[in-house]
C-alpha cells in the first residue's frame, strides 16, 4: 500500500501574485486611474477587511473586478488605517492619530494589489510596467507571499 505523506507548506499553496503599491493617492482615485491605464473596472467592494485587536477595529478598503471569461479576480486593498483619537485638540494643526497596516511587516506599502489566477510572469511584468508609468505612483514591484508573517491576512 502507497503512503502519501502531506507537508504543511503543500497545504498553503498561494494561487495569486502580490503586487505593491507606493503611492499619496485614496482608493478612489488610484482605482480609477488602474481602470484607466490597465483597462479593467475596479468597484468597490461591498464589504472591507476588518480587524478588531485590543477594542479598536481597523478596515481596510476593498476594491475587486472579476473577468469571468478569462477566469481571474483582481483586488486592490488598502494596507493602512488612519484611527482617529478623540481627544481634545490644543492646537489648529495637531492631529492625534493611530496608524495600523494589514501587513505590518510592508509598512511602507500603500496598497496591495492582488491577482488571483495563474498568470504567467510576462503577464504580471508589463502589468508592473503600466503601473509605474502613472505618473502619480511612486513605485510598484512584486511582493514575495511566502515570504509575509501576514500572508493570512490577505486570503478572504
Amino acid at each position: 500500500m502507497v503512503t502519501h505523506a502531506l507537508n504543511i507548506n503543500e497545504l498553503s499553496i498561494n494561487d495569486y501574485t502580490l503586487i505593491g503599491i507606493h503611492t499619496m493617492l485614496n482608493e478612489y482615485k488610484l482605482a480609477y486611474l488602474l481602470n484607466r491605464d490597465l483597462n479593467i473596472k475596479f468597484s468597490q467592494a461591498a464589504y472591507n477587511l476588518d480587524f478588531t485587536e485590543k477594542n479598536n477595529t481597523s478596515f481596510y478598503t476593498v476594491y475587486e473586478y472579476t473577468n469571468t471569461e478569462l477566469g481571474y479576480d483582481w483586488f486592490l486593498i488598502a494596507n493602512v488605517y488612519k484611527l482617529n483619537n478623540k481627544t481634545v485638540k490644543t492646537s489648529l494643526f495637531e492631529q492625534n492619530y493611530s496608524v495600523r497596516y494589514l501587513v505590518p511587516e510592508k509598512q511602507k506599502i500603500d496598497f496591495f494589489l492582488k491577482i488571483e489566477s495563474g498568470f504567467d510572469i510576462e503577464h504580471i511584468v508589463k502589468t508592473i510596467e503600466v503601473i509605474n508609468n502613472i505618473p502619480q505612483i511612486i513605485t510598484s514591484y512584486e511582493v514575495e507571499v511566502e515570504s509575509l508573517k501576514s500572508k493570512d491576512f490577505l486570503i478572504f
